[in-house]
C-alpha cells in the first residue's frame, strides 16, 4: 500500500499562485495513476488533474485547464500541483490519490478508481 503526504496548501488572493506536493513511500513500483481530487464544503470530491508516473497519459478537469499543472518527480517521489490564475471556486480540500498502472480517460476522474489517498491540504482562495 502507497503511503501519500501532502503539503503546500495555504490562503491566497485571486489571481494568486500555490503549488500542492504530495510525497509517496511505500511502494516497490514505479508505475502509478497518481491524481488530485478536491472536495469544496457540501460537494463531491471531484478530479482535477491525473498523469502517468512511466508514460505521458495527463488528464485534467476543464475547470482547470490552462491554469493548474500536475507534474511528478520520480527520483524525489513526489507528485506536483502548480496552481495558477487561482479563483474562490478553487477553494476546497485537495487530496493526492494513487492507483497501480496506467491512467485512462474513461477512469481518471472516478473516486472509485484509486486505492490509496492521502490526508488533503486545504486551499482557500480569497476574492
Amino acid at each position: 500500500q502507497v503511503q501519500l503526504a501532502e503539503s503546500g496548501g495555504g490562503s491566497v488572493q485571486a489571481g494568486g499562485s500555490l503549488r500542492l506536493s504530495c510525497t509517496a513511500s511505500g511502494y516497490t513500483y514505479k508505475r502509478y495513476c497518481m491524481a488530485w481530487f478536491r472536495q469544496a464544503p457540501g460537494k463531491e470530491r471531484e478530479g482535477v488533474a491525473a498523469r502517468y508516473t512511466d508514460g505521458e497519459s495527463v488528464y485534467y478537469a476543464d475547470s482547470v485547464k490552462g491554469r493548474f499543472t500536475i507534474s511528478h518527480d520520480n527520483a524525489k517521489n513526489t507528485l506536483y500541483l502548480q496552481m495558477n490564475s487561482l479563483k474562490p471556486e478553487d477553494t476546497a480540500l485537495y487530496y493526492c490519490a494513487a492507483e497501480l498502472g496506467d491512467c485512462y480517460s474513461g477512469s481518471w476522474s472516478l473516486r472509485t478508481w484509486y486505492r490509496d489517498w492521502g490526508q488533503g491540504a486545504q486551499v482557500t482562495v480569497s476574492s
